[in-house]
């Protein structure tokens, strides 16, 4: 079934009204009141207009540069020298004051001087002004820029999630990725809204500073510096060194807390039934105290750092101020000057602890770049090549020739398997476990792209088609279909959000989902919850079901539909079935011969081959393979019907017990 279309009907996106909210949530919803609509309509109008999102995802264009931080920001260039000379403007300003002040106290308070102090007064409040609005204007458009930078990061990783083939989720812990979603985005987001700006402010105040003392007095400037700098480099240095260390931890750790919270969340029916509740909070205690400990280390580091170049700054104004003392004495420096320079030494050693502190949000944003750039580095497993050309209308002629597959490079699942399907044709794959009788299946949808041979579809390669007019003329009903939190009527049009309620209400009578909808209080709008909790199993692929009948796929593959359902709903969906598969190619993965005798044709997959194909009958009568497990199967059945009606046991696995 296909995977496009718009937003489903009803949805946020979808341009529901109150009116319809309201029905939704089931309430009644009388419209609004008469003293409120005025109000209603001035609200109306201070409103901005949202138009609907542009999306253009195209599964073989994606960016294979490495990711990095400059690359990412530099089609912004613009935005950040905009944000750079705001943080000129305020910087400046905000350091004019020691200079003003220097000036009113020898100019103004010692020579007696009221006009001097009032210019340094109205001096002092216009830099205070202008480095308030600068502040202001930086902050604003910096914030903004970030948050839109963050936007389209999201939607870039999220577009190439989706982008990745199978294979990747299966070797990959959806806990890890959730963390590259969130928390190495949000530190890519602190490293430029809080980290990249900040070290462009506490820099150029550094420099600002240290020119101004150079000017002020060199003999002071020099000896300062020769004196504080250096215990300030080695702590600095210190510092640097344990965070590199400590904060890869935490990260690491963080990772770790929400892979088990996944986990946990998504086994949690397996986790209550064999009481390991108690067990997993255990684990995940352990989990979070690692992370605890990670985080308790740097606050340790953190903790000497700080109080350290606090001593080293303080000790470095009473050296400076002794030393000034003197030649304030000796009439080598005037008062308001050493009163300024104590001033902007105090504000010197200021950006430098800022600059450290700054490094933690540096490694942070550093260690997600590389998380992600690994990512978004990842190339999917089966890519639609450039120049794809559009599979038009199918028939459904299917052929496998010579197809060889393996899941890792050491084990073949599929070894030279020749397979031909005819247009309308129904043909069962039989075998025991592990066979390759999904896989084949995968390889037909293009899960997953053979190692050797090719696989076509009314003669084209699907290599050599795009991916989604592939998918829109396929269908696929697993065993444990997956259901989305939303109600009954989105999961039914997950692949058709257009289909009208005529359509929706004949696909569900035909699978026999209308008489669970009628028990709902609320009908089709009755909420599913995630992975469709609140169903049981027979009804969540009754749903699974419906959801086929409404795409109406040229091809379809079902894995074992009728599994989960009770007999009389078996019955009436696999009479359903017949109508649905009438002119279509069906695949069908059977695990029990009931389902297998019905289709067209049998395919026995046994140590990755074909190993018999024919009819239920010629299968039978050849007496191989087939035949030695339809026997199993009818004497299961038989001695089923003296034990109080007991399933037989899965033929496949009697005939080849090793399976087991």
């Amino acid at each position: 079934m296909g995977w496009g279309g718009g937003p489903p009907a009803g949805s946020p996106f979808g341009g529901q009204n109150s009116t319809q909210s309201a029905r939704a949530a089931g309430l009644p919803f009388a419209g609004i009141p008469p003293e409120l609509a005025e109000r209603v309509k001035q609200i109306e109008g201070r409103e901005p207009e949202h138009p609907e999102p542009e999306v253009d995802f195209r599964p073989g264009e994606y960016d294979r540069e490495p990711f990095g931080l400059w690359r990412f920001l530099s089609p912004h260039r613009g935005g950040l020298l905009m944000a750079f000379f705001l943080v000129v403007v305020a910087t400046g300003a905000s350091q004019a004051g020691p200079r003003l002040l220097a000036w009113a106290i020898d100019h103004g308070i010692l020579e007696n001087n009221f006009q001097v102090l009032l210019y340094a007064f109205f001096g002092y409040l216009a830099a205070i002004v202008a480095s308030m609005i600068a502040s202001y204007a930086r902050i604003r458009y910096t914030g903004r820029l970030g948050h839109r930078l963050m936007y389209r990061l999201r939607v870039k990783v999220f577009s190439h999630l989706q982008r990745l083939s199978l294979d990747f989720y299966t070797g990959e812990r959806a806990g890890r990725l959730i963390t590259r979603m969130t928390s190495d985005i949000e530190a890519l987001a602190n490293l430029f809204q809080d980290g990249l700006v900040n070290l462009m402010v506490q820099g150029l105040t550094l420099v600002v500073i240290t020119v101004v003392l150079l000017l002020m007095n060199v003999k002071l400037t020099l000896i300062m510096l020769l004196a504080v700098v250096p215990a300030m480099v080695v702590a600095t240095v210190w510092f640097t060194r344990a965070s590199d260390r400590g904060y890869a931890a935490v990260r690491d750790r963080i990772a770790d807390v929400l892979t088990d919270l996944s986990e946990s969340l998504s086994g949690i029916r397996l986790i209550t039934a064999f009481n390991r509740r108690t067990h997993n909070v255990i684990h995940h205690r352990n989990v979070v105290g690692a992370h605890f400990d990670a985080n308790v280390h740097m606050a340790k580091v953190g903790a000497v750092y700080g109080p350290a170049t606090d001593i080293i700054g303080l000790v470095g104004q009473l050296t400076m101020l002794l030393l000034g003392g003197r030649m304030v004495a000796s009439g080598e420096l005037r008062l308001g000057e050493l009163t300024a320079f104590i001033l902007y030494l105090t504000a010197f050693f200021a950006p430098i602890q800022a600059l450290v502190q700054l490094y933690n949000t540096y490694q942070s944003g550093q260690a997600a770049v590389k998380k992600l750039r690994d990512l978004l580095g990842t190339r999917p497993s089966v890519e639609q090549k450039p120049g794809a050309v559009e599979l038009p209308p199918i028939e459904g002629h299917i052929e496998l020739k010579g197809v060889s597959f393996g899941y890792d490079n050491d084990k073949r699942v599929l070894e030279q398997v020749d397979l031909t399907i005819e247009p309308g044709e129904t043909i069962a794959l039989v075998g025991p476990t592990g066979a390759g009788k999904s896989t084949v299946a995968k390889l037909i949808v293009r899960f997953y792209d053979p190692q050797e041979g090719s696989i076509s579809i009314d003669g084209h390669d699907l290599r050599d088609v795009t991916l989604k007019s592939l998918r829109s003329q396929l269908g696929v009903v697993p065993q444990e279909p997956f259901l989305f939190h939303g109600s009954i009527r989105d999961n039914v049009t997950f692949a058709r959000p257009d289909a009208g309620d005529e359509e929706v209400n004949a696909a569900c009578e035909a699978v026999g989902l209308d008489e669970v909808v009628a028990r709902m209080p609320r009908g089709l709008d009755s909420p599913c919850f995630e992975r469709g909790a609140s169903l049981s199993a027979g009804e969540r692929q009754l749903i699974a079901l419906a959801r086929a009948f409404l795409a109406r796929p040229r091809v379809l593959v079902l894995d074992e539909a009728t599994s989960n359902v009770d007999m009389r709903s078996e019955a009436q969906v696999e009479k359903a079935l017949d109508n649905l598969l009438g002119g279509r190619t069906a695949i069908v993965i059977a695990h029990r011969l009931a389902t297998a005798r019905r289709a067209s044709r049998i395919a026995v997959i046994d140590e990755g081959k074909v190993m018999e194909l024919g009819t239920h009958q010629e299968l039978v009568e050849r007496g191989g393979r087939y035949a030695e497990m339809y026997a199993t199967w009818t004497a299961g059945v038989e001695g089923g019907a003296h034990h109080n009606g007991d399933k037989p046991a899965d033929p496949a696995l009697v005939a080849n017990p090793a399976a087991q």
